[in-house]
């Protein structure tokens, strides 16, 4: 047993999300732990600086529509609750930290991409998800 009773699932919403998913609810089993999934979707002002006088709200407002359609499937698809998912904007990292927290999770679960060169040097959001966590953290490999 694992003893963990909520377990957070932070997903980027590709076809890998399904192992992350899975990880997650194969460590919850024996405790029947509720699953939340969360994605993230980072501003595009975060993107495109505010150096452009573009008005990006209504893209932005399409990029979350479709995360959360696609979010909503992936928890129907695991029998996962409409009301344990969750879509925001913000820094990834920051989000989930404030959602295990808010939620009182005690393991993140997140994806993790084998990182090399110069993306190494910068870091990855599993990355800046362990580091500022305050509950055990899974980064399943990829």
């Amino acid at each position: 047993m694992s003893g963990y009773t909520k377990i957070l699932v932070g997903l980027d919403l590709t076809d890998e999300s399904i192992a992350v998913i899975e990880r997650a609810i194969a460590i919850g089993k024996p405790d029947n732990a509720s699953i939340y999934l969360t994605h993230c979707i980072e501003p595009l002002s975060f993107s495109y600086g505010g150096d452009l006088p573009l008005d990006l709200t209504g893209m932005q407002e399409t990029l979350h529509e479709q995360a959360v359609e696609r979010l909503t499937n992936l928890a129907g698809d695991y029998a996962i609750a409409a009301d344990q998912i969750s879509v925001s904007v913000g820094r990834p990292d920051h989000e989930m930290h404030a959602l295990a927290k808010e939620l009182d999770a005690e393991l993140i679960v997140v994806g993790s991409h084998g990182r090399h060169g110069l993306s190494l040097l910068l870091g990855s959001t599993s990355n800046a998800v362990i580091q500022g966590a305050t509950c055990d953290v899974l980064a399943v490999r990829l």
